[in-house]
């Protein structure tokens, strides 16, 4: 039986929202845990700061509260494992701090593996290919159901900078959404702002820019919108997580009722 590293959470066939969850999960193969040079006490500390805790029931949460369900795209390892949001290629800024598609580095510039084209390339193969292709297909699939689809990429981030980054010295606000000038139109972007004003104060593209849409999608196909939801993580506790829910509940029947009135 082939590997699967991602699940899909069927919604609504007549739904063009696929919420996609791609840092939520701790897990790490026995085999892919033997090259990673970290104790397993500072393994756990760099999983506690790059896992984007709570997102998957985040996701799930708004997916049962919205009028029309939405698919969720969500994977099940580790970003330690693969990080299926970056280009798999020279493409990638986070290449230059060995925070590629397979992670060279932790969050505080550690070495996190060995320097191994051949076992990147492996990785990628085996992990980040699979993954992309499957994402790729229920895309097309809900294109051609509806003939449009929005992507909500699902994330959290912490409230101290990480120490090995990129975007050092920005704004830290309880919400960043990351849009893309091709695939964010205005009326996407002013929606997700909307909605999650009642969360608190919304950047756009600080910390954190861009937005997930499969590599043989990206800005070619206009049918296929995306904006990204970087939540700080003290909006996702306990205590503050159902404002964050109501939010994203209302970012989708927003988008959902938008459609509606295209067709």
């Amino acid at each position: 039986m082939a590997e699967v590293n991602f699940e899909i959470f069927e919604g609504d066939q007549n739904s063009s929202v696929i919420l996609h969850v791609p840092h939520s999960s701790r897990v790490i193969p026995e085999d892919i845990r033997a090259e990673i040079l970290l104790n397993d006490a500072n393994l756990e500390a760099e999983l506690d700061e790059m896992t984007d805790s709570r997102t998957d029931f985040l996701a799930e949460r708004a997916a049962i509260g919205a009028r029309i369900k939405p698919s969720i795209f969500m994977n099940r390892l580790s970003r330690l494992v693969i990080d299926p949001e970056r280009f798999p290629d020279d493409r990638e800024v986070m290449n230059e701090i060995g925070m590629g598609a397979v992670y060279l580095k932790t969050s505080t510039g550690r070495d996190l593996r060995r320097v191994n084209k051949t076992r990147d390339q492996l990785m990628i193969d085996r992990f980040f290919t699979p993954y992309s292709q499957a994402l790729e297909d229920l895309v097309r699939s809900r294109l051609g159901v509806n003939g449009f689809v929005t992507i909500i990429d699902v994330h959290s981030y912490r409230m101290i900078e990480h120490p090995n980054g990129v975007n050092k010295g920005q704004r830290r606000p309880p919400v960043c959404l990351g849009v893309d000038d091709f695939h964010t139109p205005g009326w996407l972007c002013e929606l997700a702002s909307e909605s999650f004003s009642r969360v608190g104060e919304v950047v756009i593209n600080e910390p954190y820019s861009g937005t997930y849409v499969p590599l043989s999608l990206y800005e070619c196909e206009n049918r296929v919108s995306s904006v990204m939801m970087e939540n700080r993580e003290d909006v996702l506790f306990p205590q503050e997580i159902e404002r964050t829910i109501d939010a994203l509940t209302a970012l989708i029947d927003g988008i959902e009722a938008a459609r509606a009135r295209e067709k």
